[in-house]
């Protein structure tokens, strides 16, 4: 059997870069949901309409820069606006004293995370060779998510040693933010690019994107109806009995499970079938949610926390994975963007849902709408003919 190609210093930039980003961001995100329904005194639909706004911006940023990116042939320049972006919104947050200027910092986190996405999923599949691109993205999402799991144990320690000031938290979060875009300055390097003789027109790339394509953005946003804010996640700890300060340990336990399975999971669907690996993970969703909808106490969060963890592992990468076999070079970082979009605005409804079900009827109907929407993405997927990735 020939040897594996190793996989490309990019991908370990483009990880590293992510972790950094990922320890800021994501210890706002653990204490955002005690912030805005506490501090602020907002309601549980205000903060699903915050994440939800928020990520469906993002997702329009994405569809822009994705086209954009593969107009100009070129990554980094795009990958660096939106790194910036994020970092250079962190201090609104603690200068937030209303939830609309927590919506405008979260506006502009978000849109700096949707100005970098597609341009930097593209990157990645331009650097690998078709062979080992599954482990590729499971690497990035996992160093990704590495810095996701020591964040809400950062904020634990920190609302601990500085006792409970969130402000104060959220300032030195944005520390970590801003060494993000410094070594993607220093270390990134552009990709080696062949411009076509003549781009075809900004919206003609988004017609041309390939069937199989549009048959898994369809599947995506089917799934993202059940794949509301993990701030829910955090909401029903508390609802379980977690006291405030120790509520965002439940990111912990679920990226805990999201980094063992991250890179394993990647790894795999270069060995075998990705879409069923897929199937797999979208069926532990519907566990997670079915766990959670029910009152089994911290026992039974932990286990739907977990479940929920497991399948982020084994479809983030994987539904990236099959974008980038299915769309042909000078179309992959504009088919990314379609990819982003129509998931965001999947997710924007699915936030603005479960804040909704939430106030008015509880945890148990949001978790269970949940199930059900993923299980619909689950038959679609299933049922989808299988097609050979596109080559140019």
């Amino acid at each position: 059997m020939a040897a594996r190609p190793p996989l490309p210093r990019t991908v370990w930039v483009l990880g590293f870069v992510s972790l950094l980003m990922d320890l800021s961001s994501e210890v706002y995100h653990a204490l955002l949901p005690l912030f805005v329904t506490m501090t602020l005194g907002a309601s549980v639909t205000v903060l699903g309409a915050i994440d939800g706004v928020a990520e469906a911006t993002a997702s329009f940023a994405k569809l822009a820069s994705g086209r954009l990116s593969d107009r100009q042939q070129r990554r980094k320049p795009w990958i660096l606006l939106g790194y910036g972006m994020a970092a250079l919104s962190k201090p609104l947050f603690p200068l937030a004293s209303t939830p609309l200027t927590v919506l405008a910092a979260r506006f502009f986190d978000r849109v700096g995370k949707g100005i970098r996405g597609a341009p930097r999923d593209a990157m990645v599949a331009d650097e690998t060779p078709p062979e080992v691109r599954g482990a590729a993205y499971g690497l990035r999402q996992s160093l990704d998510t590495v810095g996701a799991f020591l964040a809400p144990l950062a904020a634990v320690g920190l609302m601990l040693l500085l006792a409970d000031n969130i402000r104060l938290v959220f300032w030195i979060a944005a520390l970590p933010a801003l060494l993000s875009v410094g070594l993607a300055w220093v270390a990134l390097r552009e990709p080696a690019r062949h411009m076509p003789a003549k781009p075809a027109p900004l919206m003609r790339g988004f017609r041309e994107i390939a069937p199989e394509t549009r048959r898994l953005v369809l599947i995506a946003s089917i799934f993202s109806l059940a794949r509301f804010s993990e701030s829910f996640l955090i909401l029903r700890g508390v609802d379980a009995g977690l006291a405030p300060a120790l509520a965002p340990l439940v990111l912990v336990l679920f990226n805990f499970a999201y980094l063992a399975l991250s890179y394993p999971a990647g790894a795999l669907s270069d060995r075998s079938d990705p879409r069923q690996i897929l199937l797999i993970g979208i069926a532990l969703l519907v566990a997670g949610d079915l766990v959670l909808a029910q009152s089994w106490g911290l026992l039974g969060l932990a286990t739907g926390v977990a479940l929920w963890g497991a399948h982020m592992a084994l479809t983030q990468g994987l539904f990236a994975r099959l974008i980038a076999d299915s769309a042909p070079d000078h179309l992959r970082a504009t088919s990314f963007g379609a990819y982003n979009f129509a998931a965001g605005i999947a997710g924007l409804l699915a936030s603005l849902g479960a804040g909704l079900m939430w106030d008015r009827s509880g945890p148990a109907l949001t978790f269970t709408a949940g199930a059900i929407a993923a299980g619909m993405a689950g038959f679609m997927l299933a049922v989808m003919p299988a097609e050979a990735p596109v080559r140019d």
